[in-house]
């Protein structure tokens, strides 16, 4: 372990703490089970240490959050129970901002009372970078920042629909991730730590990527604590770094501090700001596409290239662009035609018909046909006979999916039975970007339409090819969209698409007034003719 990664684990020379000095890479604790690696990290108000450790018996990297404490000691020993039980109901919890528990260990199951600990987190390892040295070189951009905090808020949100404490509030705790998500990587919440704890710790999070300060209490000694003003609040990130808008900062600001009405207590206000911010981002990304910016570069802070994880929003931007550079296209092609029939003087030329109202029927000389005539609808597609898929499954990139076991009832040919998803309190994609099934066939088929039966009305899907059963999600292409009515609903693909593997993707559920659920009957897939 390098001499960086010591200082910035805080305390693994706890003063009078002997056991804590013999946590050293290359200790195995857990009955023999986990090898110590490299520590990242010490959440000192609860003794708890942060580890890397090798699982011997399962040959793969965990991460491991250490209760250090005297057994004999039965307040501590009382405090380390109560983090082990949350950590237990944490296990049953799945969404891709929080490392999955794989298991809980605790005095006379799992480790013994020789080994100076009191109880043992253990989670699957999260890849990517120490957050704490990504903010050591440098704030980040704020765009990015909203966009990572608002990955973290989803989990948040989720967790405490479920009535779970997610303990977020100690920044060696999260990790980025190699697609520049944040990631709660040690989970293991306080004893006494409450769900404003965790509204507050997203604040703080976003406090610290934008100017590398940390503004709760208990922070690690790499990080410096947040400036106070002379009256004891919070010093906005706007003053520390002139570059981070007026709206984020007083966003970070406003859900860290719990005094005035102006507060933010809930991670469905942060989701609804954030969002509000990353919008306006993208519209300012796309004025520097499509004009330049010539102040681009020009003290440039670290920003990420991963999208925010809205796809309705980025497709109904993409297709306002589509629309507008096509429509101009067309104006300029048409003018140039009649420019040079003018120049030409040649009334047989040909250019693109264009639809105006018939004249009335006396002005038009007897016999002779009209000057131009609607083209003809284009023929509708023809389709083969429907291809039953092989299997079905929830697609839920962000978690464990929507009632599994159910998803089968969506391909077995009886509208009697249906899959659906959960009840939601609020709508797609506040909560999470969508839900959907991903269906497989046993050999390629050329997909022209999919019928939908006994959909929510309301409801509003994507059809995406993918090309495996669990792809990421920005590997998979959008090919149709449609939105659910009563009875049958019909959504054509905008072409015939080759595929394996298609996805019924949910990006708006069916039902309001805080009970929004989706569900499906039956679904047909119908091959090009």
């Amino acid at each position: 372990m390098d001499t960086r990664r010591s200082e910035q684990a805080g305390g693994a020379n706890h003063v009078g703490k002997a056991q804590v000095g013999s946590l050293a890479p290359g200790r195995v604790v857990g009955d023999g089970r986990y090898r110590l690696l490299a520590q990242f990290g010490v959440d000192e108000r609860g003794d708890a240490h942060l580890w890397r450790a090798r699982d011997g018996q399962l040959k793969r990297d965990v991460a491991l959050t250490l209760l250090v404490g005297d057994p004999a000691d039965p307040e501590a020993a009382r405090l380390a129970r109560r983090t082990l039980e949350r950590a237990t109901h944490a296990s049953k919890f799945g969404h891709g901002g929080v490392a999955r528990v794989l298991d809980v260990l605790a005095l006379g199951s799992g480790i013994t009372s020789s080994e100076g600990l009191l109880g043992v987190v253990v989670a699957e390892w999260t890849k990517g970078s120490d957050l704490v040295d990504l903010v050591a070189q440098r704030p980040v951009a704020p765009a990015a920042a909203a966009r990572m905090v608002q990955a973290l808020a989803e989990a948040v949100e989720q967790a405490h629909q479920n009535g779970l404490v997610l303990g977020l509030d100690h920044p060696q705790r999260l990790r980025l991730t190699p697609n520049g998500a944040l990631k709660l990587a040690f989970p293991g919440p306080l004893p006494e730590a409450t769900l404003r704890d965790d509204v507050k710790a997203l604040g703080a999070v976003l406090y610290l990527l934008l100017t590398g300060r940390w503004a709760l209490p208990g922070g690690p000694p790499a990080i410096q604590p947040a400036p106070l003003s002379p009256q004891g609040r919070i010093v906005p990130p706007r003053q520390l770094v002139p570059t981070v808008p007026a709206d984020l900062s007083s966003l970070a600001v406003r859900t860290i501090e719990d005094g005035g009405n102006g507060g933010i207590r809930t991670s469905a206000a942060i989701l609804r700001m954030l969002d509000q911010v990353a919008e306006e981002e993208e519209r300012t990304q796309l004025i520097k596409a499509v004009g330049g910016d010539p102040a681009e570069g020009e003290g440039t802070v670290w920003t990420t290239k991963k999208p925010v994880k809205d796809v309705a929003r980025r497709r109904k931007l993409a297709l306002g662009v589509t629309v507008l550079v096509v429509a101009t296209v067309v104006i300029l092609a048409w003018g140039g035609l009649m420019l040079i029939n003018v120049f030409q003087g040649d009334s047989k030329a040909s250019g693109p018909t264009i639809n105006v109202a018939a004249p009335p029927a006396s002005s038009q000389p007897a016999g002779q046909p009209p000057a131009s005539s609607p083209p003809a609808p284009p023929p509708s597609p023809t389709v083969g006979a429907a291809v039953a898929p092989q299997a079905a499954a929830v697609y839920n990139p962000d978690g464990k999916g929507d009632n599994t076991a159910r998803a089968k009832y969506a391909i077995d040919g009886k509208p009697e039975t249906q899959w659906r998803t959960e009840q939601y309190k609020q709508q797609f994609p506040t909560i999470k970007p969508g839900v959907g099934l991903v269906v497989t066939f046993k050999d390629p088929i050329n997909l022209s339409q999919i019928k939908v039966e006994g959909g929510t009305p309301g409801t509003k899907v994507e059809i995406r090819s993918a090309t495996e059963k669990n792809p990421d999600f920005d590997d998979t292409k959008v090919v149709g969209n449609g939105d659910l009515k009563d009875g049958e609903t019909t959504i054509p693909l905008a072409q015939p698409t080759q595929g394996e593997y298609f996805i019924v993707w949910i990006t708006q559920l069916g039902g309001d007034d805080g009970k929004f659920q989706t569900e499906i009957a039956d679904l047909t897939f119908l091959p090009a003719g």
